[in-house]
This record gives C-alpha cells, structure tokens and sequence, in this order.
C-alpha cells in the first residue's frame, strides 16, 4: 500500500472511530439527551482546532431503526439569515451598496419609509411587520401568512413570491418608529434578498454561488426556490398539531419552502455549515470593519444580542460565541463558533411524533442544548445560571 492509499484509509478510519461517539462520549450523551426532550433525531459536529468529531442520535425517519445520517442534509431555517447577511455585507464591501442607504432608494415600489436602511434591515431595527406573526409583549401572536396547525400543512405546496410576503408584511401597522427598537422579523430578509437582486440585477441564488458557495467548496448547500425536494441523504421530519381537537401528525420532510424565502430556505449539511461559519470567523470572507460590524449587538435587541445577522452569547467558561440557530416546524439547526473560527458546533435536528407540551420540551431543549455548547466551548466546565437561561422564541424561522 502507497503513502497516499494509507493516508486515505487512516482518514477513514479516524473519521469511523469519531462518528462511533467513543473518544467523546459526553457529546454522545448530550445530543441523546435532546432527542430524549422530543426530537426524533439529531446529528452533530464539532470542529475543535482541526480536530473533528461527528455523531447522532434518534432515528432517520419514524418507524425506522436507523439514525440519522452524520452527512445529512437538512433544512437550515432562521441560519439561512447569516448567510444572506454576509453576502449583502460583501455586496457594500464591492462598493455596490452602502451599509446606511435608505433601502426604498433601491426598492421603490413598495412604499417604504425613508428611514429604514439597509443596516437595519440585518439588525432587525426596522420596525417592520414579521410576515409570520408577531408576538405582542402580553404573548398574544398577531397572525400573518399560516404558520400552524391544518391551515399550515395544507399551504405547504403553495407558491409565494417574495413581493407578496413583503407586501402582507407592510399591510400592517410598523411595530416602531425606524431605529427606535428591535424586534425579529423575517420581512428584513425577504427585503434583504430583493435588494441583492435590484443592485445585482442577478438571483439571490447566483449571488450566493459567486460570493460565498463557490470560494468555499460548498457543494451540499443548496437554495431550493420554490422547490420541495431535498437531496439525498437526509433525516425526515415532522409536525405535530391538533385539527379539529384530533391530534395529527404530517412528514414535513417535503416541502415548498417558499413561504419562508430568504430568511429561513436554504438547505445545508453539518460540514457545510462548519466550514462557512469557520471561514466567516476567520476573516475570509468580510473585511475586519464590516465583520466586526457583524458581530457587533445592538444595545436594542437587549438579551439577544443581535448584530447583523448574528446572535453574540458569553460562554459560561467567560468566552464568547457566535451563533445563528434556525427552526420552523418539523426541523431545527445549529451554527456556532469562537471569534477566530476554530472552533464550531454545527448540529441538524428533526422533530418526531412525541406528545410534548411545548414549553417543557422548549425547557428541556435549552437545557440540553446548553449543556453541548457548554461542553464544546468550556470543556465541560459546569455552566452558570445565566448560560442556562435563554431569551424568549420569535415566530419561526
């Protein structure tokens, strides 16, 4: 055997030995105890200075007995937004836009108010009606398009174009005066998206390819449009809800994400997720400026600390994190990393058929879930009272 055939059959090996979970047995626990919250599986990957471990847990699909696959792909949700971020925040350091133009000078035929621009857009100070619903400070959800129960389901093979949800959006009242406030609203996104393509005069999609996608080898990463399909392989997921006070479960795993857009469709793998966020990180995607932009939180968005397109969190060890995770019915996702990249959890989740009342299992989610982040970034230091803790949930994505 050749130098080169052994060194390919080491890799191997090693990526056997670390996808059986033994050399970090702790992860293994960690990501069981999140299925065991009401998840129908997970699979995980943790990039720690060049080192890599990969696992999951649960199963692939209801019925089954086998896990999910390490190399998955799956719907990425709300981490889709860190993506569109960057390649809007590459498009200004192109010269193409500037980070505080008004964004109705580029989108005029929406009637938007002449204060938002397109800084706030990523930073989610717009003030713009959230096209899936608003939650009221009292928790009462304002509704927008359908986002539960049959209503929800039946619409999953329905076609809609970004300019309709932007202008479902705008046909509410604004939630605040531009700038004043913050407030999660996946409208930004849609709107981010049509003005990539007005300055462009390309897709969102042909702009992804060329600034992010293309220069990192992302080749399972995928914008499906109006697609339904998801490629091969992948977990399933599923949603659970009442009709008509009957309980029912539908497989989401195909579905046309169009409802979404921009700011919750994209597909990716666990790899892929890991070398964008690590190149992000690293200052090889950005200029400084605009990356320390990015990672900046506005004094606004208070506990969530949201920059643009970026969630900050401090570590219970001291550090600090950066993060977009992403969710909507039947799928979840995970993007972490340090400042310098060279360390991220990426992680896919799939929802399943269980009978959970929904804040519990968001509380045993966020306990488990802290717990992994805990044990990749701080080594398993025992983590604080304010590491556990965790903002409220915005409407899906």
């Amino acid at each position: 055997m050749n130098a080169q055939a052994m060194s390919r059959t080491n890799s191997v090996n090693q990526n056997n030995s670390a996808a059986s979970g033994q050399d970090r047995p702790e992860l293994q626990t960690a990501i069981q105890e999140i299925v065991d919250s009401g998840f129908a599986g997970m699979q995980l990957r943790v990039n720690e200075q060049g080192r890599e471990w990969v696992g999951s847990a649960g199963v692939r699909k209801l019925g089954e007995t086998a896990k999910p696959p390490t190399n998955g792909h799956f719907r990425i949700g709300s981490t889709t937004k860190t993506l569109v971020a960057t390649v809007v925040l590459r498009l200004v350091a192109e010269g193409r836009i500037g980070l505080d133009d008004p964004v109705a000078d580029s989108l005029p035929g929406f009637g938007l108010d002449g204060r938002i621009t397109v800084r706030m857009l990523l930073q989610h100070t717009s003030g713009v009606f959230n096209f899936t619903g608003e939650f009221d400070p009292d928790g009462t959800l304002l509704p927008g398009i359908p986002v539960q129960g049959q209503e929800y389901v039946d619409g999953l093979s329905r076609t809609y174009q970004p300019q309709e949800l932007v202008r479902l959006a705008l046909s509410k009242p604004a939630r605040f005066e531009p700038g004043t406030d913050w407030s999660y609203s996946n409208t930004n996104y849609v709107l981010a998206r049509l003005l990539i393509e007005q300055v462009t005069g390309r897709s969102l999609a042909a702009e992804m390819r060329r600034l992010i996608l293309q220069p990192l080898g992302l080749s399972n990463t995928v914008l499906p449009e109006a697609s339904s399909e998801i490629p091969e392989p992948h977990a399933h997921g599923y949603y659970r809800y009442e009709d008509a006070g009957r309980p029912k479960v539908a497989d989401v795993t195909r579905m046309n994400p169009s409802w979404v857009s921009s700011a919750g469709d994209m597909i990716s793998t666990t790899k892929d997720l890991h070398t964008f966020i690590s190149a992000l990180m690293g200052g090889r995607l950005l200029p400084a400026p605009l990356l320390a932009e990015m990672r900046t939180p506005h004094p606004k968005s208070r506990d969530f600390r949201y920059g643009l397109g970026l969630f900050v969190e401090d570590t219970a060890c001291g550090g600090t994190v950066f993060h977009h995770n992403g969710g909507f019915p039947g799928w979840a996702a995970l993007m972490y990393s340090t400042p310098d990249g060279g360390t991220t959890l990426t992680a896919s989740l799939t929802v399943g058929d269980a009978e959970l009342d929904f804040a519990a299992a968001a509380q045993a989610f966020e306990k488990a879930k802290q717990r992994l982040v805990t044990e990749v970034f701080c080594g398993g230091q025992a983590q604080s009272a304010n590491a556990a803790s965790a903002p409220a949930a915005h409407p899906p994505a």
